[in-house]
């Protein structure tokens, strides 16, 4: 055999083993690449939403903050901002593009840095869904053969879609919707061309580009996408150079949170009733009973009053070692005739304290308990003008304990007093001994008909509040005084949709009549007394009827103030979480009270607008200002 034929045979030889090498390969990686047909059953997760009764935005519930739409509903612009940033010959390749590879080294290599990349739309989606971020040629391989296979299987505009919902643009916002109201505070449809671009530069490297982290690389970033635009043909130089130089509107990063306590309350109890797959990737709708605008004017009021208090509580905060926390607060506002929450402000700060002084905080309520009292009498045959005595009485505690020996707030004694002007000047001695004549068991009877679950102990002492219950508890038993005697369990939503408007669960109302018409139409006179010559005086600058109860526990750790009027029965308490004093003279009528005066006027002025009738959102209809996401 001459050299020649030696020399063709072993070439023949080579590639034969070289060829079989490939396609060894080749058929390794096949075989273990994922299956694409997953992706035709691909729901990316979305976020869900939770809305005011009055239609607003109020809060977030998810795992990956995305907010999924169709392709029609994304502007032009940013479709083509996103093209020209990460992929420009996208309808023309068939997901790999190697004259986009070859013009992106090109870039590289001049620039003498990575300012462009080669992977296209395709690769981008393959890799954040079926694979591994690992950097290696294996990885690169699989990346290719499986866009090539997407390509044949599925559109370019359904392609598009998928990616531009799923890509990650930095601060939490995954996909173009979230990302705009992320930044913007709007729908990705509202966009200006520079806003567009601006998110368009944010895949490569969310972190990098972000106008909340890096705001000088935000803008070198838009020009640069900007610059590709033109290049491309898809704006003008003026547009260009018009949005280049116009300002960017952008959100702050850590908005204002409206009725987070409430939020969370609603994400702890609907984790249980629909499960957290649902919750946090489902893209449901929850349609809450609070109102926005009376949740704002609660936070305001508040706030208000713990301020003032700390202000007249300088010289006495001082002196405290170590130094103080916040004083704290809550107040819970709900319908009577229909239960619904229509606010709730569980502290002063979420972020400082996740706790709910609304519906975990147990506390005495001191004199708010009184009204219990007065009607389990009323129920027993008592009459409201009765005498009840307010002069010395002393009881055995315990054997070898000291004798109890109740006090007035005042220190002094009235002899005879009309049980009305004893329950309206919240007389302690007086009360102590109704409580005694009528039975303890028969008062923790009827607290219990009006919806307290709290333990109560069947001591005389539970004349003056001294078991520990809830704000909104004790809110809620206030509103059967209010609704004739019938009593609703608080409702907080009213129904959950799917992201098609389908509903999937709506509130079950639990409703019973609780006392008898007559003896709450008696309590709320009663009560009404308290406002107009009691305790509750500061109430009569409303210029409604008010109805209503102060309370203060010893040595001033807890003010309260529960008390109705235009439509609504509103519940207040202030004191610091470690239950130290809030300071001399700081009753329910001084601490709490101002409080319920100024979120019953705002709510007053609201009843008297023209236009107070709640209504349902418009889905996605407007920016989202808070969040709560996932631990």
């Amino acid at each position: 055999m001459n050299r020649k034929l030696i020399l063709l045979y072993g070439g023949i030889l080579f590639l034969a083993v070289v060829a079989g090498s490939i396609a060894g390969l080749l058929s390794a990686y096949l075989r273990d690449l994922p299956e694409i047909s997953t992706l035709e059953r691909y729901r990316p997760s979305a976020l869900t939403t939770v809305y005011a009764h009055t239609g607003e935005p109020i809060g977030e519930f998810y795992q990956e903050r995305r907010v999924v739409v169709p392709l029609q509903k994304i502007p032009r612009i940013l479709r083509q901002a996103v093209l020209a940033s990460e992929d420009a010959r996208f309808y023309e390749h068939e997901g790999v593009d190697l004259q986009g590879i070859l013009r992106a080294l090109w870039s590289d290599l001049r620039a003498r840095r990575i300012v462009e990349g080669g992977s296209t739309i395709t690769q981008q989606l393959t890799r954040q869904l079926f694979l591994s971020p690992e950097k290696s040629l294996g990885r690169k391989i699989k990346e290719a053969i499986l866009s090539l296979q997407i390509e044949t299987r599925h559109a370019k505009d359904e392609i598009l879609e998928f990616y531009l919902n799923q890509v990650y643009f930095g601060s939490g916002a995954y996909g173009v919707e979230a990302a705009s109201r992320t930044y913007f505070g709007k729908r990705a449809a509202d966009l200006n061309l520079g806003e567009a671009a601006l998110i368009a530069g944010l895949p490569k490297a969310p972190s990098q580009f972000s106008p909340f982290l890096n705001p000088e690389r935000a803008r070198e970033r838009q020009r640069y996408v900007l610059g590709r635009m033109l290049a491309l043909g898809m704006i003008t130089r003026e547009q260009a150079a018009e949005a280049s130089a116009a300002p960017l509107s952008l959100v702050s990063p850590t908005p204002t949170v409206l009725a987070a306590h409430f939020v969370e309350g609603i994400r702890q109890e609907l984790q249980d009733k629909v499960g957290p797959q649902k919750l946090y990737r489902g893209g449901l709708k929850v349609y809450t009973t609070l109102d926005a605008s009376l949740q704002r004017a609660a936070q305001e009021a508040l706030e208000k009053g713990v301020t003032d208090l700390e202000r007249r509580q300088a010289g006495y905060r001082r002196r405290m070692k170590p130094s103080p926390p916040p004083v704290e607060g809550a107040l819970v506002a709900i319908d009577p005739k229909t239960g619904y929450i229509r606010a709730l402000v569980g502290g002063r700060d979420f972020r400082q304290s996740q706790f709910n002084r609304v519906t975990q905080a147990l506390r005495q309520p001191g004199s708010a308990f009184k009204p219990f009292i007065y009607a389990a009498a009323l129920s027993s045959g008592y009459s409201p003008d009765d005498l009840l005595l307010d002069a010395p009485v002393s009881y055995v505690a315990a054997p070898g304990a000291p004798l109890w020996k109740p006090e007035n707030y005042d220190g002094k004694f009235l002899g005879p007093v009309p049980l009305h002007q004893a329950l309206a000047e919240s007389r302690n001695v007086p009360t102590v001994r109704l409580l005694e004549k009528v039975g303890p068991n028969k008062v923790i009877d009827l607290a219990r008909r009006l919806g307290i679950r709290s333990p109560l102990q069947p001591y005389l002492s539970l004349a003056l509040g001294s078991s520990d219950l809830t704000l909104l508890e004790i809110t809620a038993a206030f509103a059967a005084f209010a609704n004739e005697g019938i009593w609703i369990k608080p409702v907080s939503w009213v129904k959950i949709t799917d992201p098609a408007g389908r509903i999937l669960e709506e509130s079950q109302t639990e409703v019973r009549d609780s006392i008898p018409a007559g003896l709450a139409q008696e309590m709320s006179k009663l009560l009404q007394g308290v406002v107009e010559h009691g305790t509750g005086q500061f109430a009569k600058v409303l210029g409604q009827p008010a109805a209503g109860k102060t309370g203060t526990t010893n040595d001033f750790e807890d003010a309260w103030f529960i008390g109705y009027s235009v439509g609504l029965v509103a519940g207040v308490w202030v004191g610091y979480d470690d239950h130290r004093p809030l300071g001399n003279r700081e009753t329910g009528a001084k601490a709490a009270g101002p409080i319920w005066l100024e979120f019953m006027q705002q709510a007053l002025r609201k009843s008297r607008s023209p236009d107070t009738s709640p209504s349902l959102p418009a889905v996605d209809s407007a920016p989202l200002r808070s969040a709560v996401p996932m631990n």
